[in-house]
């Protein structure tokens, strides 16, 4: 697993607590135990991450273990290693075999105005007419 070029790297021997927020890609691969939120880049999530925490970004890519909700403005890709356990809120979502979720997605474009408002999503089934049969 080679980070993106240009990132930002964590690596695998590093725990952080507390929040992590910038502009720029970031490849985590260590131990984070708070939120990340990098809304304008790349968040991936390494083979080694351990993350409890809330993610916000533009794109996410996890291969590691994520306790916590994810929020994308674009897509979510959960790679073969990956274990979420949370909620997505996200324009796109990949999962490949043998990857696990626990939790709900919500993939509308209502995932990217509640990131910018910090409101969480809210799919439009929930606040369009009821549906006739």
């Amino acid at each position: 697993m080679k980070p993106a070029e240009g990132s930002t790297i964590i690596g695998k021997s590093i725990t952080i607590r507390g929040e992590l927020s910038g502009d720029e890609d970031l490849f985590m691969d260590g131990t984070i135990d708070g939120s990340i939120t990098i809304p304008g880049g790349l968040l991936t999530i390494g083979p080694n991450g351990r993350v409890k925490a809330n993610l916000i970004a533009r794109d996410v890519l996890i291969f590691g273990e994520v306790s916590g909700n994810v929020q994308a403005t674009g897509s979510v890709d959960l790679r073969q290693s990956a274990a979420l356990k949370g909620d997505i809120s996200a324009a796109r979502l990949a999962i490949e075999e043998n990857a696990t979720i626990q939790g709900k997605a919500d993939l509308t474009k209502g995932a990217q105005s509640a990131l910018k408002t910090g409101a969480p999503a809210v799919s439009p089934s929930a606040t369009g007419p009821q549906a006739r049969a």
